[in-house]
């Protein structure tokens, strides 16, 4: 299994609206959401965290090929989907439509014997 993450920062004054957002997908859309990324392939697990600079949103994605799990994601076009990229592109100011540098780069990683480095 593979593992990415991607970081999202939380517009200004947009924290509460996050926390009802993640409500939503732990709540009356869960079986969407889990449906959604079954579909794509991957597990998918998000983190906040508060940083001097503001709340920032953490989501790692494992599975065979994440980048391409992303892709497929962001690119379906069932209505959770669409209701989805409207609330990133409200609380995130991100249109995760349109592509993205992903994955982010592994730099560090116990399991190997290296650190890993450019």
């Amino acid at each position: 299994m593979a593992l990415t993450a991607v970081a999202f920062p939380i517009l200004p004054g947009k924290t509460a609206e996050w926390r009802g957002f993640i409500k939503e997908l732990n709540g009356p859309r869960a079986a969407e959401f889990a449906e959604s990324r079954r579909r794509a392939g991957v597990r998918e697990r998000t983190f906040l965290q508060a940083t001097p600079m503001g709340d920032l949103v953490l989501v790692t994605l494992e599975g065979d090929d994440p980048a391409r799990s992303f892709g497929q994601m962001v690119s379906a076009k069932d209505p959770f989907t669409k209701w989805f990229l409207e609330r990133v592109k409200a609380i995130h100011g991100v249109d995760l439509a349109v592509p993205m540098n992903m994955p982010s780069e592994l730099v560090a990683d116990t399991d190997r014997v290296a650190v890993l480095a450019r």
